[in-house]
């Protein structure tokens, strides 16, 4: 039988144990990740406890709290609140979604938190978005026209409008590709679900003019042909979009401009 010895810097530790809030009614334990790379320690996992009668209902309220109550050197990213930013995307329970909108009453027993997983950590539950960032850069994400713009604006009718339905709406949280196991072993040269979307979205789009050459772009072993619809991208988005079927659909046209 095979066995693996993980980096002796890469193995989780049982971290610190936060003493619950005095007074507290309703008490809640979160288990965090932690891993601070100033410090050269294991990554580890604190315990908190958080007072559920003095905090909002969903996980990112009782991060928020433990930052402002209790540990000051918890580190997540967050903005909006309302899943429109994509910034607090992390693994809450298992599940690739955002902590804004994800509430605690979905939640049994301890509430578990980590970062995206197969990402490089930046700090606590920070990953590191710079290549998914570039991915996305790479499909031309804009209106690229060859016609002289019109002096008012570009017009698109009712019907056209939408086929953009389902695509616009991400938010670039990365919970997709982050749950996609073709990404996590070829994250370097497949593009991933969210930068995919987001190419079928302007590929899709009645005013681009640049379809063939976005086409020309994906036809790669790797880039596009790398997904397996293995679904998990469409199970996870925490907007409920389907990133499997905008895939699916750039092949469709792969195939069809061949014939």
């Amino acid at each position: 039988m095979v066995q693996f010895t993980l980096p002796r810097n890469s193995k989780i530790i049982t971290g610190k144990t936060w003493p619950k809030p005095e007074g507290a009614g309703t008490v809640r334990k979160f288990k965090i990740y932690r891993w601070n790379p100033d410090d050269g320690k294991n990554p580890q996992v604190d315990t908190y406890f958080v007072d559920m009668d003095d905090c909002g209902p969903m996980v990112l309220d009782a991060l928020i709290y433990i930052k402002n109550k209790i540990d000051p050197t918890l580190t997540f990213r967050r903005s909006c609140r309302e899943g429109i930013c994509g910034s607090c995307a992390m693994n809450i329970d298992g599940i690739n979604t955002l902590a804004c909108i994800y509430g605690m009453d979905e939640i049994k027993g301890d509430v578990k938190i980590y970062p995206l997983p197969h990402m490089s950590v930046v700090k606590d539950l920070i990953p590191d978005m710079t290549h998914f960032y570039a991915q996305h850069e790479s499909i031309m994400p804009w209106l690229e026209t060859k016609t002289s713009a019109p002096e008012d604006e570009w017009r698109q009718s009712i019907e056209d409008r939408e086929k953009l339905d389902g695509l616009y709406e991400c938010v670039m949280c990365a919970c997709c590709s982050t749950s996609c196991p073709s990404y996590w072993w070829n994250g370097d040269r497949y593009l991933g679900p969210a930068a995919l979307l987001h190419a079928y979205r302007w590929i899709v789009d009645s005013r681009d003019e640049a379809t063939g050459e976005r086409l020309d772009d994906l036809e790669d072993p790797f880039k596009l042909y790398r997904c397996h619809t293995i679904m998990n991208c469409a199970k996870t988005c925490p907007k409920g979009l389907n990133p499997a079927k905008a895939i699916a659909s750039i092949k469709k046209m792969m195939v069809e401009r061949q014939l």
